[in-house]
């Protein structure tokens, strides 16, 4: 009885805990948005700024800029480097999240690349319910699933002691002698 009790309660739990991964994608999905943004207008200015002085591209910029003599130059252009690098990045990022199922969508957000945003979000995440139907889905097939696998070897060592028990108690009860 109290197992069952325990094992409706942790049921109720890797449910609750399961339906906030969805959840967490939004959240996540959202924050890379606001930064993919914020990466964009700084490189709406890179190409202002090679416009403006004749360069083809911003990447023509960033070369002409390492080969430069004075380090700082050479500094920005790496730094300018890492921020494209950076935009593209997040722009296969979203697009997962635009396209991708929630496995994938996952996948991203445990990826090298993702995993700082990851921190980040945490951070920041509210707990709520999914409203999508795919968020509901996955949230209560990874609760059973968790559940299952936490559960059944206890569920095991239970069945096991009550079967001895039921064992020892035959070998006790003194057998009627026929007469």
């Amino acid at each position: 009885m109290i197992y069952s009790t325990i094992d409706k309660l942790f049921f109720g739990l890797t449910l609750l805990f399961a339906l906030q991964v969805p959840q967490l994608a939004d959240q996540y999905h959202q924050f890379i948005a606001g930064v993919y943004d914020a990466n964009q207008w700084q490189i709406d200015g890179y190409q202002t700024t090679a416009d403006k002085y004749g360069y083809p591209s911003i990447d023509d910029m960033i070369e002409h800029h390492l080969k430069n003599d004075v380090e700082s130059v050479r500094d920005d252009a790496i730094q300018k480097q890492s921020t494209l690098q950076r935009q593209n990045d997040l722009g296969k990022g979203l697009q997962v999240f635009a396209e991708g199922n929630l496995i994938e969508k996952i996948g991203f957000m445990l990826s090298p690349s993702g995993w700082l945003y990851l921190d980040k979000t945490l951070k920041q995440f509210t707990f709520g319910l999914p409203i999508s139907t795919e968020g509901i889905l996955f949230g209560v097939i990874l609760g059973l699933l968790l559940n299952l696998v936490i559960s059944a070897p206890t569920q095991l060592v239970v069945r096991k002691r009550r079967a001895r028990k039921k064992a020892a108690k035959e070998e006790n009860i003194p057998k009627k002698q026929p007469l």
